[in-house]
């Protein structure tokens, strides 16, 4: 067996071998970047090496640079994980030449699938059914002939490449025209290799694939399917085992032919043969093999009960046979989601900053490389973790994911949490009723409050703030007019210590992304939702898209925005305070800026009438 791996990678899969490198008692290796160097991967690794700054090019799919890191460093192994160089054929033939195992598929047949105009060619050598389509196309000529062949609508793809990059759905010929420059154009900068062709476009098409693994006996297995329909821009959101509502005559040809395809490349190591299927025919269709791990393999292991990063180590050193008798019967339903760093209301932008805390679930399988201090950055994938839940059943594994949702806090950063949540009730994701395109238009609400200008300087408090530290030189933290924050709570029906938002001489202006209800009270300072004026000390509702613009303070000096139920923000040192000089606290540490999104707690509290002027705390310019 291997003394030393190298991972060469990061994130959450650099994590998830490292715990079977462990299990493994292998020593491990990891490279990182500045950027990472809070990562939990570095953490967890016996040794850590530096690689670069930050930028990926420079450093994690540089392969000359992870190669000589990893002489220098005396390791027999390297798994590349997903991504990066998993599937860069010339770093797996380099590893070879320096004697040195690539944990993963032969050089070959990375090339071989690598490619899909010849993957397309062995598929049907093989049997396996293809979607009518074209081998490579010399112009565009040819494209529009033989668009006009197949039928509209098609899909224009880059025969190199992969995750939704140099594909183009084209309804007619004008758009088959007015895409084949920029898809070609995109798919040589991206992968150095302009190659296209078509393939038929099915509209409610299922994404079903299945985990296949060949060793170097000739033996190959085909280890169950997966559903990885809901997507957004061709990037996965929610998978699934066994794929639901799939007949299973269906299944068994279709993990049949995946196996046939991996036996007729005397495939070896783990991959991935993925159909599309049409439901409405009951015809699957080859799309592509995948030669590497997959990002939701977590979900096959858990219904197989087997490692399957442990089966690709032992199969670099020839240690696996007998495959046909490794394979079990898959027992329940496992579910996955992916959280990312990401705001699903600002168009899925990107989402970075400082982890204020982090609560995982008790009942999920959690396979991340985040923790409390980490610093997110807009460097790499977004993906921040990945939770995965199994269960007798498809209905029990939902309901418990719907749990972990709900226990799931990831604070100081938005993510897609409350978006996967609402996905989960949909009633054709409840029913299996699942496709490719089922989440275009899908744009739930989120009871969030999105910070469009944080004014002069708004930062979260609660009351009695965060007391009983000056010996360890924290001052006292929460709102300076305590009266008035407190009673915008109970005007709310809140506790007394439910967070809120304290605006300095300027207020700002905030979005409410669900209707919740708020008040305002403290310093006399101008507000509008939507254009109508809003009195102060009077609980108010806010419409799902409405916009508060609070102004300047008339009179005193800070003004207070409380939301039914309370800002959800975790407790340092008993309190949501921000102490904007120690730089914790609240949201980020400091003064909220613009794209902060602040959950809101579900309201339990009755509101009630608004305060009576002669109730309301007296503002003036002496203390």
């Amino acid at each position: 067996m291997f003394n030393k791996v190298m991972i060469a990678n990061r994130g959450a899969i650099a994590v998830r071998i490292l715990r079977t490198l462990k299990k493994m008692n292998i020593a491990s290796l990891v490279v990182y970047t500045r950027a990472d160097r809070d990562s939990l991967h570095v953490e967890l690794a016996d040794e850590a090496v530096l690689i670069g700054e930050g930028p990926a090019k420079e450093s994690y799919i540089n392969g000359e640079l992870i190669l000589r890191t990893a002489l220098e460093h005396g390791v027999d192994g390297i798994h590349p994980g997903y991504g990066f160089l998993s599937e860069n054929a010339s770093f797996a033939r380099a590893c070879a030449e320096q004697g040195i195992a690539f944990i993963g598929p032969e050089p070959e047949h990375i090339e071989l699938f690598g490619l899909k105009h010849t993957a397309r060619a062995l598929t049907e050598a093989a049997g396996v059914p293809l979607l009518p389509g074209t081998g490579l196309m010399e112009n565009l000529a040819e494209a529009v002939l033989q668009a006009r062949r197949i039928g509209y609508p098609v899909m224009l793809k880059s025969t190199a490449g992969g995750g939704g990059i140099g594909m183009r759905i084209c309804e007619n010929e004008a758009e088959l025209q007015e895409s084949y420059a920029s898809v070609t154009r995109l798919a040589a900068a991206n992968f150095n290799d302009g190659g296209v062709f078509l393939e038929k476009y099915i509209t409610q098409a299922r994404h079903v694939e299945v985990q296949i693994f060949g060793n170097a006996d000739g033996e190959a297995v085909a280890l169950g399917e997966r559903d990885c329909s809901v997507q957004r821009r061709n990037q996965k959101v929610v998978e699934e085992t066994p794929a639901p509502r799939l007949p299973e005559d269906v299944r068994r040809r279709m993990l049949e032919c995946a196996r046939m395809l991996a036996e007729a490349a005397n495939y070896r190591s783990a991959g991935t043969v993925e159909f599309l299927y049409d439901a409405a025919s009951e015809q699957f269709y080859f799309l592509e093999v995948n030669t590497r791990l997959q990002v939701e393999h977590g979900v096959t292991e858990e219904v197989l009960g087997i490692d399957l990063v442990e089966w690709m180590v032992r199969e670099a050193k020839h240690d696996l046979r007998n495959l046909p008798d490794l394979v079990r019967h898959p027992q329940g339903h496992s579910l996955q989601v992916r959280l990312y760093a990401e705001d699903a209301g600002q168009d899925f932008r990107p989402s970075a900053g400082v982890i204020d805390d982090v609560v995982w679930p008790a009942g999920a399988r959690v396979e991340t490389w985040i923790a409390k201090g980490v610093d997110v950055t807009t460097l790499y994938d977004p993906m921040l973790a990945k939770i995965i839940v199994h269960a007798d059943d498809r209905d029990a594994a939902i309901e418990a994911m719907i749990a972990c949702l709900d226990e799931l806090r990831v604070y100081g950063l938005t993510t897609n949490q409350s978006y996967v949540a609402a996905l989960l009730q949909e009633p054709d994701f409840r029913g299996g009723q699942v496709h490719t395109g089922m989440l275009a238009g899908f744009s739930p609400l989120e009871r969030a409050i999105e910070v469009i200008d944080g004014g002069i300087q708004t930062t979260v408090q609660d009351y009695p703030g965060r007391t009983g530290y000056w010996d360890i030189g924290v001052p006292p933290s929460g709102p300076m007019d305590a009266l008035s924050f407190r009673i915008g709570n109970r005007l709310l029906g809140n506790e007394d210590e439910a967070a809120g938002l304290e605006m300095t001489f300027r207020g700002g202006s905030y979005r409410f992304r669900d209707t919740i209800r708020f008040c305002l009270t403290g310093a006399a300072m101008t507000a509008d939702l939507d254009g109508v004026p809003v009195l102060p000390y009077a609980p108010t509702e806010a419409p799902a898209g409405s916009v508060l613009t609070v102004g300047e303070a008339a009179s005193g000096m800070r003004t207070y925005l409380l939301a039914a139920g309370g800002l959800d923000i975790p407790l340092t040192l008993g309190s949501a305070a921000t102490f904007t000089l120690g730089g914790f606290g609240g949201y980020g540490g400091g003064a909220l800026r613009p794209g902060a999104v602040l959950r809101v707690k579900p309201s339990a509290g009755r509101p009630l009438p608004a305060a009576a002027p002669a109730s309301r705390p007296a503002v003036s310019r002496e203390w």
